[in-house]
């Protein structure tokens, strides 16, 4: 019995390290290197119009990440009684980080309502926000909670 927690224990711990990795590496990913890239097309059709399908495929690819993240989360820490304060923190986290990440795909739906209807300027509002203000909360969030993490092995 003991053999099969330590295996389920690590299991755990890989999917919520890996879910971690992904969604945070690909908002870090999207903020430092794709969104700089993309202020070189002048066309701010092309450029709203790429943005958005950028968005879009990171939010589909880290929503099922996201979902992991929370799940192996609460199985561990109901499973193996973890009681620690530095946990809570760290729901608090990832908490705040998965309401930031619905507002941000519910802007991103906004702006492809505005996009598709011609309003470019809009849509243009609706991902700035995005962009400068809640992509960064959950990136610094994020590398937070991962420091907790790292502490929180260390107990």
């Amino acid at each position: 019995m003991e053999n099969f927690l330590i295996k389920s224990s690590t299991i755990i711990i890989y999917l919520h390290i890996f879910s971690a990795i992904i969604w945070i590496g690909g908002m870090i990913t999207i903020r430092v290197a794709v969104h700089p890239a993309l202020q070189s097309i002048d066309s701010a059709k092309l450029k709203i119009g790429t943005t958005l399908q950028i968005i879009e495929r990171l939010f589909n690819l880290v929503l099922p990440f996201i979902v992991i993240l929370i799940v192996s989360a609460l199985i561990y820490e109901i499973y193996y009684n973890i009681k620690s304060p530095i946990v809570h923190f760290k729901e608090a986290i990832w908490t705040i980080m998965t309401i930031n990440f619905t507002i941000m795909y519910i802007k991103r739906l906004k702006a492809q309502k505005q996009f598709d209807i011609g309003n470019i300027q809009l849509a243009k509002k609706s991902l700035s926000i995005i962009s400068r203000v809640l992509l960064p909360i959950n990136i610094f969030l994020g590398i937070s909670a991962t420091i907790l993490g790292i502490i929180l092995r260390g107990f």
